[in-house]
């Protein structure tokens, strides 16, 4: 059956969608499609289908906005919400190129139901853009000059906080403890203390949260989960992944609004319980590059790479992180690294043996990124009988060393230069990619998921099983576990870093392993090294 992009957004809320695209390689010896069926049969890997998720009818949600930066304007397009000036610019871009969908796409898009009420920005501009552009004479759009007024107002029944970091988890936790649902963009903290206090509040609280790991949307992710349950890769030993960024938006040298001036903008508002230091205009639009108020790589981009390998491995937090790297490439004034490496040891790890039992036994996540230089590098997942190379695309090799394929390789059934198992849901689809930034992301999985063919974007997939979650109760796949996971995890990269030594993580107390005369908080709120 064919599906139009229109029905297979409407098909998410209730109809299983069919296929995606399978190919299976073998050398060329094999050349029937018995032959090559048998050996499909034997990997026994399943196609990943979206979850069908209740619907969200009924009233409409009423959301709010808290943060209308680049990744609240983006996450206000997943929910159906456009800015005049897009809706402009994506017009003038498809009549110079009709192959650019960008706004076809969005004009599709499945309505969510919701109702955005209300926004709070210490921008004046971004606040009034949001009224510009969603308010009218039925359903205006009301500006709150803080995000408490907007929490304990009785208009919003869940909110979006697209901040920055160090306003993540003070926000959260107030809207949870008022029971108003959380849509929060990672990480989901800034500091130690500040993930165990979140976490309470969301055990606590009646309404749901959310973290903003759209890629678990995506189908290859679920498809690799498929492939490494069926143990087709052999114990994993290694995974190497990487950040490859060579631009000025990619390094968060951010453009720098004309109009921004201490009369538009709330300064002390926006420093909260960062240092008080005078108005500086690229402090707050390029704020990532500094720990006062973001994470860094570790909390901004090795995140995405933590979460996507930890919705298919399912490993949790690592025994120990050791983490070096540098300020090398961006010599601006930042003090979070441009250049990182990060080496998470997983001792425990194991998804069964192909060898001897007991034989296997453990797992080293490797993570590197640089800022300087945008060369791709692929995701890989190392096993002792096949290797998986994962983004939007997942392809298998067989390992030339391996047990359980020995059999077949001896045959020339298998050869270790040729996959035997490929899954492109994206075959032939045309992807209009504006930036290197931009490609980056969607190498990796992060803006779009395929389904028969069709581009879906995953923030809206994502977005909409949180609202799925608010009506109906249902289980969310990025909830406060995920959460805590993802932040800990941050959190013990960047004091290693900072300390220049190993962080430990101990299972059974659930708390980093403690260290004379360290404030680990203290230590990662710093803009030194220790």
């Amino acid at each position: 059956m064919k599906w139009t992009r229109r029905d297979i957004i409407k098909g998410l809320g209730g109809l299983p969608i069919a296929g995606a695209i399978w190919w299976a390689g073998a050398s060329s010896s094999v050349q029937s499609s018995e032959e090559r069926n048998k050996l499909l049969k034997q990997l026994n890997i399943e196609p990943s289908l979206p979850r069908i998720l209740p619907s969200v009818d009924g009233s409409p949600v009423r959301v709010g906005i808290i943060g209308f930066g680049i990744r609240g304007e983006q996450l206000c397009r997943s929910l159906g919400f456009a800015t005049k000036g897009w809706l402009d610019n994506m017009q003038k871009a498809a009549e110079k190129n009709p192959n650019h969908s960008a706004l076809s796409d969005f004009k599709s898009q499945e309505k969510l139901n919701v109702r955005l009420v209300a926004v709070c920005d210490v921008f004046d501009v971004r606040a009034q853009e949001v009224i510009d552009s969603f308010s009218s004479k039925e359903q205006p759009v009301k500006r709150y000059r803080t995000y408490r007024e907007m929490i304990r107002s009785g208009d919003v029944e869940a909110v979006i906080i697209a901040t920055p970091d160090h306003w993540h988890a003070p926000m959260a936790i107030d809207a949870l403890e008022h029971n108003v649902h959380v849509y929060v963009e990672k990480p989901m903290t800034h500091t130690i203390e500040e993930t165990y206090r979140l976490r309470e509040a969301a055990q606590k609280s009646k309404a749901r949260l959310m973290v903003g790991h759209q890629h678990r949307q995506t189908l290859s992710f679920q498809t690799a989960k498929d492939v490494v349950t069926k143990n087709t890769l052999g114990h994993i030993s290694m995974i190497q992944t990487n950040t490859n960024r060579n631009d000025d938006n990619g390094a968060w040298n951010y453009d720098i609004d004309k109009d921004a001036n201490e009369q538009t903008i709330d300064w002390e508002q926006f420093l909260g319980s960062a240092p008080k230091i005078p108005f500086n205009k690229n402090h707050f639009f390029r704020w990532r590059k500094w720990w006062a108020y973001g994470s860094g790589l570790s909390g901004d981009l090795l995140t995405h790479d933590y979460d996507r390998l930890n919705c298919v491995l399912n490993m949790g937090i690592p025994k120990s992180i050791s983490a070096s790297g540098g300020i090398y490439t961006h010599i601006d004034g930042r003090n979070v690294p441009d250049v990182l490496q990060a080496n998470m040891e997983f001792p425990d790890y194991s998804i069964g043996d192909s060898q001897a039992k007991d034989k296997e036994k453990g797992m080293t996540f490797i993570y590197s990124a640089t800022l300087g230089n945008s060369f791709s590098r692929p995701t890989i997942l190392m096993g002792h009988d096949a290797t998986m190379e994962l983004g939007n695309r997942l392809t298998v090799w067989p390992d030339g060393g391996s047990t359980k394929y020995a059999e077949l390789l001896e045959a020339n059934a298998m050869k270790p230069s040729v996959p035997i198992f490929q899954y492109d849901p994206a075959a032939n689809v045309p992807d209009a990619i504006s930036s290197a930034t931009s490609q980056y992301f969607a190498d990796k999985g992060l803006m779009w998921t395929y389904i028969d063919g069709v581009r879906v974007d995953s923030t809206f997939l994502h977005l909409r099983e949180w609202l799925s979650g608010i009506r109906n109760g249902t289980e969310l796949s990025c909830g406060i576990k995920e959460g805590f996971e993802e932040a800990i995890t941050a959190h013990m990269t960047g004091l290693s870093w900072k300390l220049g030594r190993r962080i430990d993580w101990d299972h059974e107390t659930e708390t980093i392993k403690p260290i004379e005369h360290i404030d680990f908080d203290a230590v990662l709120l710093g803009s030194t090294n220790y």
